[in-house]
């Protein structure tokens, strides 16, 4: 659904310069596109550790691909497993260590077995949680930074096309085309910003808070566990992270 928002935005755009009778090829320009993207990375990277760019880069493929956790299977197995440690104890979990792929889940059981508290456990995990959300609000922030910085980019790439138009002020036809191209390029600063950036961000974001509902629904889970409550009493625990799946 994210790239059909985008694609139906742009077309939006589009269709409006058509319907005015405008050329669509008004809207590119390679010297505009090239100030604008260009000195938005270039802030950008200026600002950013290298560490966080990278995480950056790697998250916007959840744009196209989003990564899906299951909060209701994940409550299920959380069931299953304290009703299965309830009747073969604690160590019997270690069987299902080496099924579990997510790394937070697993080093929780790993814990619980080991006969770590419930109390140390919880303190943990929550350490574990507290500086994954940092990191992931950092690679969130790499694409709300472009879109603070491609507004005035685009301004400074339209001020340039204007000093580039005024060489032409003794021929009235190449002046008023040159003056349209300089604004093509705080199209493209503003363009990018609204249609780009910030909706990448507040995207990467929401799914930021996915990652942390389920990290702290199984943290809850298995607590519960270490515990030794019972399926219906983790199942009580996790109802309302369940809400609205």
């Amino acid at each position: 659904m994210g790239i059909l928002g985008l694609l139906l935005a742009i077309s939006a755009i589009t269709l409006a310069q058509w319907w005015h009778g405008g050329s669509l090829l008004t809207l590119f320009d390679g010297p505009a596109l090239v100030i604008v993207l260009g000195g938005t990375l270039g802030a950008v990277i200026l600002q950013t550790p290298t560490t966080y760019i990278s995480l950056s880069v790697r998250q916007l493929l959840w744009v196209a691909i989003p990564p899906y956790q299951d909060l209701a299977a994940q409550a299920e197995r959380l069931q299953v497993w304290a009703a299965f440690a309830r009747q073969q104890g604690l160590l019997a979990l270690e069987e299902q260590v080496e099924e579990v792929r997510d790394t937070f889940t697993q080093q929780g059981l790993t814990m619980i077995i080991d006969g770590i508290g419930g109390d140390d456990i919880r303190r943990l995990l929550e350490i574990d949680i507290d500086i994954e959300q940092e990191r992931n609000e950092h690679a969130a922030r790499v694409f709300e930074s472009m879109g603070g910085y491609s507004p005035t980019i685009g301004i400074i790439g339209a001020v340039i096309g204007l000093i580039q138009a005024m060489s032409h002020l003794e021929d009235p036809e190449v002046l008023g085309a040159s003056i349209a191209v300089a604004f093509v390029a705080t199209i493209y600063g503003v363009g990018f910003a609204n249609l780009v950036y910030l909706p990448v961000a507040n995207r990467l974001r929401a799914f930021h808070y996915r990652h942390v509902l389920f990290q702290e629904m199984t943290l809850e889970g298995l607590i519960a566990i270490a515990h030794g409550e019972n399926g219906l009493q983790v199942e009580r625990r996790l109802r309302a992270y369940l809400k609205g799946e």
